[in-house]
């Protein structure tokens, strides 16, 4: 099996903001090819522990033989989205250091020719993080309603052509079934003006697939709940996000829970701050790491520590 080559952005930055100690328990969501647990682990050995996830049996299998000299180190199959019941199952009742996410797709997940991920090689419309899942881009782009496709190429894409596009897949799955991303491609090019940019044209419909084939955003706003729960006082939140829509929603959870938060309006039911902003602007990759690993231009680190625990 091949290495799983994966860049971990801003490693430094997300893992010094966990102030990793000896003894504390410590969360990487998004294991993938296991730089940041590597580090973790360093910090935290031999007394810390970790608990990592991921779906993508590639990495974990790839992480496994990077870490195995780890004894502290607990690689769990499984999405982030259920930390919450794992820790639940397993009598744990807080993480007491921290939680590192690293969201959005691996470059190995984004690269591979089987996956379905990239607009740049062909293969079969797939794009599912955990390949045992049923659904895929296949089913997006072959059973979707237009004003669906429109919708999620408007929201998860922010694509202006949204409506061309919807129109001619309806027009061509018509005639045939759309099955390999070169098809999908064909038909964008078909769909657009031709314009000027550094963007391929293919980009903003192949993330906003891409998000909802994986539910990426009701995932993210579903587990910071779940998480905040689950973190004890001055437990770190390290959050790497790569585009917008992501860090809309870790931005508007940290601010809302970094303020007095609930009651209905009209109501005087207010609680105390849960979060206070480590850095109250996002920190972003510097020009070295940016020519390094280009993909790292568009990432944002938010950072927030728990307070106030009820």
């Amino acid at each position: 099996m091949e290495e799983f080559k994966h860049y971990p952005v801003m490693l430094k930055e997300a893992i010094g903001a966990l102030n990793c100690s000896d003894g504390k328990l410590y969360i990487d969501a998004t294991l993938g090819g296991g730089g940041y647990s590597e580090l973790i682990l360093q910090k935290i050995s031999p007394r810390g522990r970790l608990i990592a996830f991921d779906v993508d049996e590639y990495a974990i299998e790839n992480a496994k033989k990077r870490l195995k000299d780890y004894k502290n180190l607990t690689i769990v199959k499984e999405s982030y989205t259920n930390i919450k019941k794992y820790l639940e199952e397993n009598e744990i009742n807080q993480i007491t250091g921290g939680i590192v996410f690293d969201l959005g797709a691996s470059t190995p997940q984004l690269t591979s020719k089987e996956r379905g991920f990239s607009f740049l090689s062909d293969s079969k419309l797939d794009m599912r993080f955990n390949r045992q899942a049923d659904f895929s881009a296949y089913d997006v782009i072959n059973d979707y309603k237009e004003a669906d496709l429109v919708r999620i190429f408007s929201e998860y894409g922010e694509e202006r052509f949204s409506k061309r596009i919807a129109k001619k897949i309806i027009e061509k799955r018509k005639l045939k079934k759309i099955e390999t991303t070169k098809e999908l491609v064909n038909i964008i090019f078909e769909s657009t003006p031709r314009i000027k940019s550094k963007i391929h044209p293919a980009t903003r419909v192949f993330q906003a697939i891409r998000i909802e084939v994986n539910d990426e955003l009701n995932n993210i706003k579903n587990t910071l709940n779940d998480v905040l729960t689950l973190l004890a006082n001055d437990a770190i939140l390290s959050i790497v996000t790569f585009h917008s829509l992501e860090d809309r929603i870790v931005k508007n959870f940290f601010k809302y829970y970094s303020r007095e938060w609930g009651g209905d309006e009209g109501k005087l039911e207010y609680n105390p701050p849960l979060l206070e902003l480590v850095n109250k602007k996002p920190l972003t990759a510097s020009e070295g790491e940016i020519k390094e690993n280009p993909p790292s231009r568009s990432a944002k680190l938010r950072i927030a520590k728990r307070i106030n625990n009820l």
